[in-house]
């Protein structure tokens, strides 16, 4: 985790890597430079083996991420189409944080709206400041869901209450997000950092290499059938069969003590 950043602080220790988005004059909005330093940064820690979990949030208290910096683009001369700005810039983060194998930890600390509530949803864990919200914002705008959010949604909180969030664009308090499993937490400000730091150290520690397949079945399990389920589980299994963690993890339940996994 060596590169230099401009819109990003990145902090690699203990085996957690946590990426803030660090444009709080603007709510950590997204622009040109932060996406490519998001991506740079997720694929150097999807190289680093030290790197055993990740952890996306927002500098400030105000935002975790309020989308597209409207006001950049509004100012530039001919900003590029919308198809080629998510092609180029948005799309590379959202599939590359949906492939990587190592979870992902959304610490949601402010606002998160429109692509940065696609941000967030990317993610494979949420914990939620109760003074934050989410919001579906594009509707404001005259413009659908993008950056993964229609993927994401309906499969998070059903088709049903996914169009509520994206046709009508209102505000998604925390108490409603974690009830219809936006978010998987909700705490009070105070105490979210600590949470999510506590969480993915025990991510960290765990058997990394299993969770990070987790990861990837439940990814092809979401676009396939039961039978093709089955047999990739099958499968999977058999490779994490194999690791060391599993080994240490049979090793440790019969001498009746905690296992002391490594992530291989």
């Amino acid at each position: 985790m060596k590169s230099a950043h401009t819109a990003l602080i990145v902090n690699a220790t203990s085996g957690v890597c946590t990426i803030t988005l660090n444009r709080p004059d603007v709510f950590n909005a997204l622009n040109e430079a932060m996406l490519r330093e998001l991506l740079e940064s997720l694929k150097e820690a999807e190289r680093d083996p030290s790197v055993r979990c990740l952890v996306i949030r927002g500098a400030g208290e105000k935002a975790f991420c309020s989308g597209q910096d409207l006001k950049e683009r509004a100012a530039q001369e001919n900003p590029p189409p919308f198809r080629v700005l998510l092609s180029k810039l948005y799309h590379p983060v959202i599939r590359l944080m949906r492939s990587i194998e190592k979870p992902i930890i959304g610490m949601i600390n402010g606002v998160a709206a429109g692509a940065g509530l696609s941000l967030a949803l990317a993610c494979d864990l949420r914990y939620m400041s109760d003074t934050a919200r989410l919001i579906q914002v594009f509707v404001r705008l005259g413009l659908v869901p993008d950056s993964g959010a229609n993927w994401f949604l309906p499969r998070l909180v059903g088709l049903g209450k996914a169009f509520e969030h994206a046709a009508l664009g209102q505000d998604i308090l925390p108490e409603e997000a974690e009830r219809v499993g936006l978010v998987n937490k909700v705490l009070p400000a105070s105490e979210l950092e600590a949470a999510v730091s506590e969480l993915a150290n025990r991510i960290a520690r765990g058997p990394t290499r299993a969770i990070g397949l987790i990861k990837r079945t439940m990814n092809k399990a979401l676009v396939s059938d039961l039978e093709t389920t089955l047999e990739y589980e099958a499968y999977i299994q058999e490779i994490v069969s194999r690791s060391e963690d599993h080994r240490e993890g049979v090793q440790a339940f019969l001498e009746k003590r905690s296992a002391q996994f490594h992530g291989l």
